[in-house]
């Protein structure tokens, strides 16, 4: 992912210690029609369309505090700029998580995850941010502070401005403090991997994952060379089109249980061996797939989302694009990663708008481009055409931002 200076077109950049003077920073900057562009971590920056309009940056960089830790309620509340390592030590502490995978965690933040809603292979087992977020606080467009939710689990009163926020790229309001939920860590973690040679093979295979008595914490269909030899799963045998990984999650006795009961589904249908990845194998797997969207290199990665039946059809489709793209999909949850080493301009109306937005569409989905090297992605190759769901977003905006002024022209409004 790229550097702030090289992202954004900043005439300048505020540091706020406090809420009360990021207000005033947005409250100047509605006065005199300046763009704003919140900066967490500076690991998201490009996704979604480029910034093109000179604009103020305001980092949260100093807001980055522990609020409040009620270990016994299981609940956290802590400053949107807090590096998502830093929480996962503070929850550490007292053996819980937030269940939540997302790159470059020593980099990015609380507030930045929350408004890409990133999630990684865990989201199978465990959701996504919207599932965790129970309060907020945050300021507008018009640099006026408002709240929601509250630092209880039960607490439900006013509009769901907690969903409504999570994956707005920030341009609805500039979140400052995050209530969550946290989980118990569990005491165990391991993978077990398939070598699969056929297509009608994977489909059987995530189809029984459906109906399997074990409870997946991922389920993880790996593509490309990037799985094709791996530390930890070791060297794919020849003739294997693709590795099934599924991320197993609980007491010890539990998570025996189900490698033993799912590696017995597996040879029940039809595939003769299986492997597990436990211990720090099992730990450089589960980084790999959280790190895999931001690992450099790539020219386009493009993530879809699909039903879960559609995974493999979409799967067919990028490397029918590129025999050579690299591809890791949330099999369970229809979510599709794919990462084009060598996506040439040319390539852009054909194939990224001629057919990989259309075909997420026809699969009930969308898709959009997280990151690339390529010089002016249009609308349509960044989030696919507009539809009916976007204008209603824009209508949305208007009432947070009337003069759209937070990250201007990035997100999918018209």
């Amino acid at each position: 992912m790229t550097a702030v200076a090289d992202t954004l077109p900043l005439t300048e950049t505020h540091v706020p210690q406090d809420q009360a003077t990021l207000a005033a920073l947005v409250a100047g900057a509605f006065a005199s029609g300046t763009p704003i562009y919140p900066i967490g971590g500076g690991t998201s920056l490009d996704y979604g369309l480029s910034a093109a309009q000179e604009g103020l940056g305001i980092s949260l960089a100093k807001l980055n505090r522990v609020v409040d830790y009620p270990a016994a309620d299981m609940t956290i509340t802590v400053e949107a700029g807090i590096t998502l390592a830093e929480l996962s030590a503070a929850l550490a502490a007292e053996n819980q998580w937030l269940p939540i995978d997302a790159p470059q965690s020593s980099q990015a933040t609380l507030g930045g995850l929350m408004a890409t809603a990133f999630a990684g292979p865990r989201r199978y087992g465990y959701g996504t941010m919207r599932d965790y977020v129970i309060g907020v606080s945050a300021v507008d467009g018009r640099g006026t502070p408002f709240k929601a939710g509250g630092r209880v689990v039960k607490n439900v009163a006013g509009y769901d401005f907690c969903k409504l926020l999570t994956g707005s790229l920030g341009t609805l309001g500039i979140v400052t403090q995050v209530t969550l939920k946290v989980r118990p860590r569990p005491e165990r973690s391991a993978f077990l991997v398939g070598d699969v040679r056929d297509a009608d093979s994977a489909d059987k295979l995530l189809a029984g994952l459906v109906d399997t008595a074990t409870t997946p914490a991922a389920i993880e269909w790996l593509v490309g060379s990037r799985w094709r030899e791996h530390a930890g799963m070791g060297v794919a045998p020849a003739g294997c089109i693709g590795r099934l990984a599924v991320g197993l999650e609980g007491s010890a006795v539990e998570v025996d249980w189900m490698l033993a009961r799912l590696s017995d589904e597996w040879r029940e249908a039809g595939l003769a061996t299986s492997h597990i990845l436990d211990g720090d194998r099992a730990a450089g797997l589960w980084t790999d797939l959280a790190e895999f969207p931001a690992e450099p290199g790539a020219s386009l990665v493009l993530k879809a989302s699909v039903l879960p039946s559609q995974t493999l059809p979409y799967v067919k489709l990028v490397r029918e694009i590129d025999p050579a793209a690299t591809v890791q999909a949330h099999a369970g949850n229809g979510v599709v990663i794919a990462r084009f080493e060598k996506f040439e301009a040319t390539g852009v109306s054909r194939d990224l708008i001629g057919r990989l937005h259309p075909a997420a569409t026809a699969a009930s989905g969308s898709a959009v481009v997280l990151s690339n090297s390529l010089e002016g992605l249009t609308h349509p190759a960044v989030w696919g055409n507009a539809t009916a769901a976007h204008r209603w977003m824009s209508k949305v905006k208007q009432q947070f931002d009337p003069r759209n002024l937070l990250n201007p022209g990035r997100f999918v409004h018209e």
